[in-house]
């Protein structure tokens, strides 16, 4: 059950909002986005509950523990929220702006644009410069084809878990399950690594995030596959990939995104990649396809994700009318 009556009418302004004003930098210079916060309280339990003299069990269990914090946490925060906006004149509009807060249309837009502008005018180091703020990946050990497809499966991943998923876990449970859901994924993102010091503090988080994941990825698979032509490529085909190569992929949900984006624009992704201080060797997604990708095809997913997320907001404003009758 949806937690206001109206919620997808304010979700669809808060996709609006963000579409238009996006996370501006003159703000954020001067508070700390909420993220920062959410970062902050992750960074205090990795200090006190994962020291290298505790046991693997007695680290699983402080990680356990700060996902509970966090989900519980998120939770009644935004309750409180929804509360408060109830009780003052123009509530829905405070609902709006925090909802616009943690929805990334724009600022993956231009994030994934600036590697693309990165590579037209500063040619190779303007690239490198530009990924690296997107991904992990050792930015000098990237060609301009390896920069592209970082950017593009960037563009694809994040569109799931900073588009999709915060918009679904808005429309089914408002802003607690908003808050949730963005105070999982940045633990995730801090934590969930599979390396000596997190393997166990962040095993909970890591799989948590699997789970609630799960439905904004194929979701977001869907939304790119329809909007593959968009770029000049086919919806079979960027279908055909998901059925084919998506559990191929190490993450069980962002293979969907990236297989879907891999057919629409007829590349090869994902495939073997260097990191500072190791390598992955995954299989290629639609490993038929063009592996030298440019800054043009980084223009063309850009098309894609832009067309998915008009094709999300079709299917809230039609559910929402739905809701009418």
């Amino acid at each position: 059950m949806l937690i206001y009556d109206h919620a997808l009418w304010l979700l669809l302004a808060a996709l609006l909002l963000d579409a238009i004003v996006g996370d501006p930098d003159w703000l954020w210079r001067r508070l700390p986005h909420p993220v920062v916060w959410i970062g902050r309280t992750i960074s205090w339990f990795d200090t006190h509950l994962n020291k290298s003299a505790l046991s693997s069990q007695q680290r699983k269990l402080g990680g356990f523990l700060t996902l509970m914090f966090l989900v519980i946490g998120g939770l009644l925060a935004g309750a409180g929220l929804h509360a408060i906006s109830g009780r003052i004149p123009h509530g829905d509009i405070v609902v709006v702006i925090i909802a616009a807060v943690f929805i990334a249309q724009k600022s993956l837009y231009q994030h994934v644009a600036a590697v693309r502008d990165g590579l037209n005018s500063g040619g190779l180091e303007g690239g490198r410069k530009a990924v690296s703020m997107i991904v992990g990946r050792d930015p000098d050990r990237l060609d301009e084809a390896g920069i592209s497809r970082a950017a593009i499966e960037s563009c694809s991943e994040n569109f799931s878990d900073g588009v999709v998923a915060p918009v679904f876990w808005f429309a089914v449970l408002g802003l607690p399950g908003l808050l949730a859901y963005k105070a999982v994924n940045t633990a995730d993102s801090m934590i969930g690594h599979k390396n000596e010091r997190y393997s166990d503090f962040g095993w909970a988080a890591a799989r948590f995030d699997d789970l609630i994941n799960l439905p904004a990825s194929r979701l977001s698979g869907l939304f790119i596959a329809l909007s593959a032509p968009m770029a000049g490529g086919s919806i079979k085909n960027s279908f055909s990939c998901i059925l084919k190569d998506s559990a191929q992929h190490r993450s069980p949900n962002a293979g969907w995104p990236e297989a879907a984006m891999a057919g629409a624009l007829n590349l090869a992704l994902a495939g073997p990649r260097v990191y500072p201080g190791y390598t992955v060797e995954d299989p290629y997604m639609n490993a038929s396809g063009r592996k030298d990708a440019s800054a043009r095809d980084i223009a063309r997913a850009l098309a894609v994700m832009v067309t998915a997320s008009a094709i999300q907001g079709a299917l809230i404003a039609v559910t929402a009318i739905a809701t009418l009758f």
